[in-house]
């Protein structure tokens, strides 16, 4: 409909200036005084078309603003809920601390927990801002008075201004009858009364022009100035939001990362420097198991043993050890060193890694030799 009326516009100027040209031409009586559409009123005219053009698309620009906002809006709604949930899981895991080994995954769970209920309040408070800062000021004024009344006078002054157009042709036909008429006193009255009119329309146009121009070009400043706020404000916002977030996983990642070297590390065994190394397979087979070793130093009792701590070997004499492997405790120091055989392999290693099993199944045995 605005393409219509635009074209409609320039179709009836068109006309208008042919119109004048034209009666120019053949009567040479029609002065300018009749011209609706001279120089200045069309200036002034095609000044008002692209206020009522920039209006109408500063309008249609708002309005997606706000679209957009009110979709993130209901959109970060639902991560606030999911992130809410999340939150509550992660809190019932760590209060309830089920772990029987630690209460490291139950600390990194509240942690967690809490960073995330903080993140969903910082989101809970963007999207607020973005509603009350953003969405509806524009929407107010989209919907707004200023902006129908000016859109209103504009196409007031369009319609009184046809009506000029329409008089001023009309003079200019009561014009040739008077000549055609030799001065004939009835059409010379109805030409003063035309005339007249004219005048009259002719000021109405220009009054109500400068008026619309200004109601526009006042909109037009008020919706430049609004909309770019506007942006800054949701620029300003999103900047905050995600500032706040970025501090929050900081300090959530280094607990984390606390938590999980906490965990990784291995439980300390003091290392008896005096422990001796391993004796060799012979050895152990003959004089441990024949039970002739001195009984004051060490003891022989052999069993299986279970590994539950990973331990790794710095010297020949000690036996690397990964958790969940079985081991055969062939000797136990005072010192709390162990000395068994697992895969093949012998060696020394700290007792307390090794859980003892009284209780395996065949398959793991044949990972043990």
């Amino acid at each position: 409909m605005e393409a219509i009326r635009k074209q409609a516009t320039k179709l009836r100027d068109q006309v208008a200036k042919q119109q004048q040209a034209v009666f120019r031409q053949f009567t040479g009586v029609y002065g300018s005084d009749n011209v609706i559409a001279d120089e200045t009123e069309l200036q002034h005219h095609q000044r008002l078309e692209k206020l009522y053009i920039s209006t109408r698309a500063g309008k249609h620009f708002q309005r997606d603003i706000v679209r957009g906002v009110e979709g993130y809006i209901v959109h970060g709604s639902k991560q606030v809920e999911i992130g809410t949930k999340l939150s509550e899981d992660c809190r019932k895991y760590g209060a309830e601390n089920t772990c029987t080994t630690g209460t490291t995954l139950s600390k990194a769970a509240l942690n967690f927990s809490r960073a995330r209920a903080q993140i969903e309040r910082e989101r809970g408070n963007l999207l607020k801002t973005l509603g009350t800062q953003v969405a509806e000021p524009l929407r107010a004024m989209v919907m707004g008075a200023p902006l129908e009344d000016a859109r209103q006078l504009a196409q007031r002054y369009d319609r009184v201004r046809q009506e000029a157009e329409a008089q001023g042709i009309d003079v200019s036909r009561r014009q040739a009858r008077v000549r055609d008429s030799m001065g004939n006193p009835d059409i010379v009255m109805k030409l003063e009364a035309a005339e007249a009119k004219l005048l009259e329309l002719k000021t109405n146009t220009a009054t109500l022009g400068k008026e619309a121009t200004a109601a526009m070009a006042a909109v037009e400043g008020q919706q430049q100035k609004m909309t770019l706020q506007r942006l800054v404000a949701m620029v300003e916002s999103e900047r905050t939001y995600h500032q706040r977030v970025l501090q929050i996983l900081d300090q959530l990642e280094g607990e984390l990362l606390s938590e999980r070297q906490r965990i990784e590390a291995s439980p300390s065994v003091s290392v008896d420097t005096s422990v001796p190394p391993p004796p060799p397979y012979e050895e152990i087979n003959g004089s441990f198991a024949s039970q002739t070793y001195d009984e004051t130093a060490d003891t022989i009792d052999y069993f299986l043993g279970e590994v539950v701590h990973p331990f790794r070997g710095v010297s020949d004499v000690e036996l690397s050890l990964s958790a969940g492997d079985y081991v055969v405790v062939r000797k136990v120091s005072n010192s709390g060193w162990a000395e068994g055989e697992c895969k093949g392999k012998a060696g020394w290693f700290p007792l307390d890694y090794v859980e003892r099993r009284e209780r395996v199944l065949a398959s793991k045995m044949a990972h043990v030799f």
